[in-house]
C-alpha cells in the first residue's frame, strides 16, 4: 500500500496555483504523532511504499530521517520542489527508490508560476541528485497551465538530461484563472499532446522508450491488455494520506472534504482505512474507463467546474487514448521484435504517486 505522508503544512514557495502553505488548522506544521504511531499502523503490511508529500517535506527533514531510521523495510518516495534537497544527508537519498520535482517546463513558465529563479534551483537540485549517483527513479512532476505549451515545456525537461521520468497535471481541478480554456485545448494541448506522441514514437522505433508516464500508463494498458485501476492513482482503495494530525484521508489534496475522512492512526491500522471511496457513473459506463480509471477520484467528487467543465476535461484524456491507439499496433510488433524491452512499457513498477492520467 501506499502511504502518503504530511511531513508539514507549511511550504517555502507560494505557487499560483496552490498559494503556498495550508493553514495550520487545517494541516498543522508540524506532526503530531510519533514514528512509532506511524509504524503501527503500517504493521502487517508487508510491501509499504512512503510518499514524503507537503507542504515541503524538506521543511521537515528531521521527521523524513527518523521515519527512514525506523521504517528501513518501506520503499520511500518524496515529493519535492527541490530548492532544500541539501537538508537531507546523501545517505537519505540514496534510501529513496522515487524522487519527483516540481518543475513545469521552460525557465520563462516554472518561474512565472512558481516564483522567480524557482526553475534555476530545481535544475541544480537534479543535477546534484544525479551527481551523487541516487539510485531512485527522478521524475519531473509538472503542473499544466495556460501559459504552458506541453510540447515545448516536456520536450525542454526531456532535453536538459536529468530526469528520467516526466509527469504532468492539468491545473483545473480547482483553478479559476483560465481565460480561454477551450482555445487553450484546440489551439495548444491537442496538437501539442499529437507532436509528443509523434516524438515518442520516432524513438521507439530506434529502440529508445521515452518516460512519459501519461503514456507509458495508457500504452501498458493497451498493450498488455490491463485495465488501470479506478482511479489510477488508488486513491482511498491502494493508497491513503496521513495529515500531521494523525488523520487518514483518502486524497492528499482532500484535505478539508468529508468524504474522504478514513480515521486516524491512532484507533486504526491500514487494514481498516482503505476502499469505501470509489467512482461512479457516468465513468463506469464509459467506453474508455478501463483505460483511463475515472482519472481524478477528487476531481469526481468536487466538480468545481461543473459537469461540463468535467466533461471538458475528460474529452482530453479521451483524445489522448486516442492519439495513442494509433500507435499502439505499431509499439506492440517493436516489442515483439525485440526493438522495445517489454519491462519499459511496464511503468511505474509501483505506485510511486504519478497520478497516471492528467
Amino acid at each position: 500500500m501506499l502511504y502518503i505522508i504530511f511531513t508539514t503544512g507549511q511550504c517555502n514557495l507560494s505557487c499560483k496555483y496552490c498559494g503556498g502553505s495550508f493553514p495550520s488548522d487545517v494541516v498543522p506544521w508540524k506532526v503530531e504523532y510519533s514514528v512509532n504511531d506511524l509504524r503501527k499502523f503500517i504493521e502487517g503490511d508487508n510491501s509499504p511504499v512512503i510518499a514524503f508529500y507537503g507542504g515541503e517535506p524538506l521543511l521537515n527533514s528531521s521527521f523524513i530521517q527518523s521515519v527512514m531510521d525506523e521504517i528501513d523495510f518501506a520503499k520511500f518516495v518524496i515529493q519535492t520542489n527541490g530548492l532544500l534537497v541539501k537538508h537531507l544527508p546523501v545517505r537519505y537519498w540514496e534510501m529513496f527508490d522515487t524522487i519527483l520535482l516540481s518543475i513545469d517546463g521552460r525557465r520563462e513558465v516554472t518561474n512565472y508560476y512558481r516564483g522567480y529563479n524557482v526553475y534555476e534551483r530545481v535544475v541544480e537540485a537534479a543535477r546534484w541528485l544525479k551527481s551523487i549517483n541516487v539510485k531512485a527513479d527522478i521524475i519531473a512532476r509538472m503542473t499544466i497551465s495556460e501559459r504552458s505549451d506541453i510540447h515545448a515545456d516536456v520536450f525542454h525537461l526531456l532535453s536538459l538530461g536529468v530526469f528520467d521520468h516526466i509527469h504532468w497535471q492539468l491545473d483545473v481541478i480547482w483553478s479559476d484563472r483560465w481565460r480561454d480554456f477551450d482555445s487553450w485545448c484546440t489551439n495548444s494541448y491537442k496538437p501539442g499532446i499529437k507532436a509528443l506522441i509523434d516524438l515518442w514514437a520516432r524513438n521507439a522505433i530506434n529502440g529508445k522508450v521515452l518516460g512519459f508516464v501519461p503514456f507509458l500508463a495508457v500504452l501498458r494498458a493497451l498493450i498488455f491488455d490491463e485495465k488501470l485501476d479506478s482511479p489510477p492513482c488508488g486513491a482511498g482503495f491502494s493508497s491513503v494520506a496521513i495529515v500531521t494530525n494523525g488523520s487518514v484521508i483518502a486524497c492528499p489534496i482532500a484535505v478539508d472534504a468529508k468524504w474522504a475522512y478514513l480515521g486516524n492512526i491512532f484507533e486504526n491500522c491500514w487494514k481498516d482505512v482503505f476502499g469505501g471511496r470509489f467512482i461512479g457513473e457516468p465513468c463506469v459506463s464509459c467506453s474508455y474507463f478501463d483505460l483511463c480509471g475515472g482519472r481524478c477520484l477528487y476531481a469526481y467528487y468536487e466538480r468545481f467546474w461543473g459537469d461540463d467543465g468535467f466533461k471538458k476535461v475528460c474529452s482530453l484524456t479521451c483524445f489522448m487514448i486516442d492519439e495513442l491507439k494509433k500507435i499502439s499496433g505499431k509499439i506492440l510488433k517493436l516489442m515483439m521484435n525485440g526493438v522495445i524491452d517489454p519491462n519499459s512499457l511496464r511503468y511505474p513498477p509501483f505506485n510511486n504517486t504519478t497520478e497516471l492520467i492528467p
